[in-house]
């Protein structure tokens, strides 16, 4: 499915239509880097919320009149009037032009306390005054007035946006929206449906973002959940102008205000009177710590009691070329915004909105099914301990992902409630993800980091670029550059130059560009290649499949044969012959223990692991890295009457029931293609995800010298400084030495039953299982998750 596209930067697109296998060799064109057509994104899931698809699916970002705007650029064309001082005055007349729907206060406080769940919290307080008066609660809650009396003013909001407009002006080249996703947002809207907007964190000016889309296309400000501490009363009494729902004055972290017995119950109410006042909100979701599901649990809480019949969910991708550096602090803030006097704006945003679905209908229909879901430690312990060849069948539990405390403030919730939330957080981190737009930036990081680490020639990697587009937009993935090769190439070396060693080679036309070995360029690099990664994690997960087969063929590495040519860099001038064949169960199984390892986000939790492992053996089918081997039979394929045992009958009126059911499958196996340049693909998809693996086998290295116990607070800086002092050992794989990553690791080896929180006075402690306090057992988990990093 493809969208003409007119105006804008991103013109001529060329999705192909006829595709080779993939390949890297490439021939240079000096055509476009993009035609007229580009792919369309942001459809729901069509598993879990097939009626909002079908109510939404009509001409939704199809239509060729609309295309991308930037919100930037405005003129006397978006005013109603003309003339010499509209052209000066033009933004101005812009903002106070825009529809706004006002938010009074009125009796909010006191509604919010009558709710029956402030009021069972403030019965359980033996500081609550007796008597339980309205007068009384009102005094107990006072602390928490300023966060319910948050409301959106017209006239501030106009005079915060025209600001907002002029600093994002000095901060980015231009800011990209998708006018066909406001179709279906206006329609919405006028249908009176509640919208919930949610994205997944990035920078602190995210929902600053999606805040001035939707003021610059007249639809309802959200009220925006704020997950940063701010301390200056001038700044929060005008972003509590603004809608900004801040954190109290007493918690330094969303962790920290969530341990107030008053707090959960507190805004839960606020956001059941949000919602009857038909006010829309906007939630930041965390991929790595999963900070801010706890919102969406009480959303679904709210409408499972049907204080709130129903609303609908919009993921919102947001995608930067560069993300910007932001401050918190009031003297930090303020330098940083007056640096921007003199600062050249650079990089590009793209905004997708995409199309709104039920949250009902995702956890009501039960089509959005959590009852396979099984801890980690059930799924591959027995394979790792070497007691079991196979693991089991099942979706991984993800505990970390959402706080047990959030999903309900009076009662225990289930485990059934609390997975169903999690599902939840996790397909709308999918979800917005997926409908981000890759940008060049994203796309030469991930060539420089996972193909080029050692340097290319100017040649090499335009032809590369090519390529990775091509394959990006036949995975229907969009992607945020246009223009012709050699300017996207340019422009991305632009932004990426402080990070990039660029030089010319004697007797050379083509200058080498050779990315910075240090910290933090290599952690610059990884950002902005993940969502690369995301699009290929099918193939990435089946090469790693596909290596660790080898792993085991071979026993260190894989068995080749290279031709004594001269090599360019680190691109090997030879034949690497792969003369093995690979059993589909035994790729399958490798690729179904690897997808278990996989952070949330990366695939849909409705679809199956299995059905995940076998897509991505598929995958390299597809793409020419495996070739199916013919099987030598005594009887043809479609000769079924000579097989013995083929037919067979089965009662009629069981459900559920077809043919095929009848025939037994026939056993499959593959070969690796030969083409010279395959070799290089399948280690450049390996790559992507062994920076992820490289910290959990850093990471049960640095188990051998946990002795004790630590702090949560401790455990984590403690493993960043060994992944650091790691990485500078061997000079480098630096992205593997993250803040981010190091989180993920630890709630991967939480739910894999290696570390144990135990709960103290002093908080959460996280220790050594005894099981893996042998030295035997971490070595078993050191090799079960090294045979997929590619040596």
């Amino acid at each position: 499915m493809v969208q003409h596209l007119n105006g804008g930067i991103t013109r001529d697109v060329v999705v192909p239509q006829k595709r080779s296998a993939l390949s890297w060799s490439l021939k240079m064109t000096p055509v476009p880097v993009l035609g007229k057509f580009r792919p369309i994104v942001g459809q729901c899931c069509q598993q879990c919320t097939p009626d909002s698809l079908s109510r939404h699916h009509k001409n939704f970002g199809q239509s060729p009149s609309l295309g991308f705007h930037n919100i930037l650029c405005v003129d006397e064309t978006h005013t109603r009037y003309r003339g010499w001082l509209v052209r000066r005055i033009c933004c101005v007349l812009f903002v106070s032009g825009c529809k706004v729907y006002p938010s009074p206060v009125n009796t909010r406080q006191e509604r919010a306390c009558e709710s029956n769940r402030v009021r069972e919290v403030l019965a359980a307080d033996p500081k609550a005054p007796e008597g339980g008066d309205s007068q009384g609660q009102l005094k107990t809650i006072s602390s928490f007035s300023p966060i319910i009396n948050t409301c959106i003013s017209p006239v501030f909001l106009r005079c915060v946006g025209w600001a907002v407009m002029k600093m994002f002006d000095s901060v980015f080249g231009s800011i990209q929206v998708n006018l066909n996703h406001f179709v279906a947002l206006h329609r919405a809207s006028e249908e009176g449906s509640l919208l919930v907007y949610v994205y997944v964190r990035q920078s602190i000016m995210d929902s600053v973002l999606i805040s001035l889309v939707l003021f610059c296309n007249n639809l309802r400000v959200p009220y925006t959940i704020c997950p940063v501490q701010i301390y200056n009363s001038f700044i929060r009494s005008i972003l509590q102008k603004i809608g900004v729902i801040l954190l109290p004055p007493s918690a330094a972290t969303e962790q920290d205000a969530e341990m107030d017995n008053l707090y959960a119950p507190v805004v839960t109410s606020l956001i059941r009177e949000l919602l009857h006042e038909g006010q829309a909100l906007s939630v930041g979701v965390s991929a790595e710590s999963g900070q801010g599901g706890q919102w969406l649990a009480r959303i679904r809480q709210l409408i499972k009691e049907e204080s709130v019949p129903d609303i609908s969910l919009v993921p919102v991708g947001i995608s930067y070329d560069c993300v910007p550096e932001t401050h918190t602090q009031v003297g930090c803030l303020f330098r940083w915004l007056l640096s921007l006097l003199w600062r050249k704006p650079e990089g590009i945003v793209r905004i997708h909105l995409a199309q709104p679905f039920s949250l009902k209908e995702m956890y009501a229909s039960g089509r959005c099914r959590v009852v396979e879901w099984r801890p980690l430690r059930d799924l591959l312990l027995p394979v790792i301990l070497n007691e079991s060849t196979e693991s089991e069948f099942g979706q991984r539990k993800i505990s970390w992902l959402l706080p047990s405390h959030s999903a309900s403030e009076t009662t225990e919730p289930t485990h059934q409630e609390t997975e169903l939330s999690i599902a939840i957080a996790v397909h709308l981190i999918f979800s917005a993800t997926s409908c981000m737009a890759v940008m060049s930036t994203n796309l030469l990081s991930s060539l420089l980091l996972y193909r080029h680490r050692k340097g290319v020639s100017m040649s090499v990697l335009c032809r590369d670029v090519a390529w990775l587009t091509e394959e990006l937009l036949f995975r229907n993935k969009d992607v945020g550059f246009g223009g012709s090769l050699t300017e996207v190439v340019h422009y991305s070396l632009a932004l990426l130059a402080p990070h990039l060693i660029i030089a010319a080679v004697p007797l050379r036309q083509d200058p080498l560009i050779v990315p910075r070995p240090t910290l933090a360029a290599t952690l610059h690099f990884d950002l902005q290649a993940q969502i690369v990664t995301h699009t290929f994690i099918l193939e990435a997960v089946g090469a790693c499949a596909v290596s660790a087969m080898l792993y085991e063929i071979a026993g260190s590495g894989v068995s080749s044969k290279m031709s004594p040519d001269s090599a360019d860099g680190d691109e090997v001038k030879g034949d690497l012959e792969f003369d093995v064949v690979l059993c589909q169960s035994e790729l399958t199984e490798k690729a179904l223990q690897l997808c278990h390892l996989l952070p949330p986000g990366f695939r849909p939790p409705c679809q199956s692991s299995q059905s995940f492992a076998l897509d991505a053996i598929d995958s390299l089918v597809r793409c020419g890295i495996l070739i199916m081997e013919e099987v030598q039979r005594d009887n043809p394929i479609c000769d079924f009457w000579r097989r013995e045992g083929a037919l067979t009958w089965t009662p009629t009126d069981e459900l559920y029931q077809s043919d095929s059911d009848c025939e037994e499958e026939d056993p499959c196996s593959y070969k690796i293609s030969q083409p010279n340049h395959c070799p290089d693909m399948l280690f450049f998809l390996c790559n992507m995800l062994a920076g992820r693996l490289r910290v959990l086998c850093w990471t049960t290295t640095f188990l051998d010298h946990l002795h004790t116990p630590l702090p949560e607070a401790h455990f984590v800086p403690q493993l960043c400084f060994h992944l650091c002092e790691t990485a500078n050992k061997k000079k480098q794989y630096y992205e593997s030495c993250s803040q981010e990553a190091a989180h993920a690791a630890v709630g991967t080896l939480i739910d894999l039953g290696v570390l144990m929180e135990e709960r103290r006075e002093g908080g959460v402690f996280l220790g050594v299982t005894p099981l893996f306090q042998l030295a035997e057992n971490r070595q078993k988990l050191h090799c079960f998750i090294s045979q997929y990093l590619y040596n």
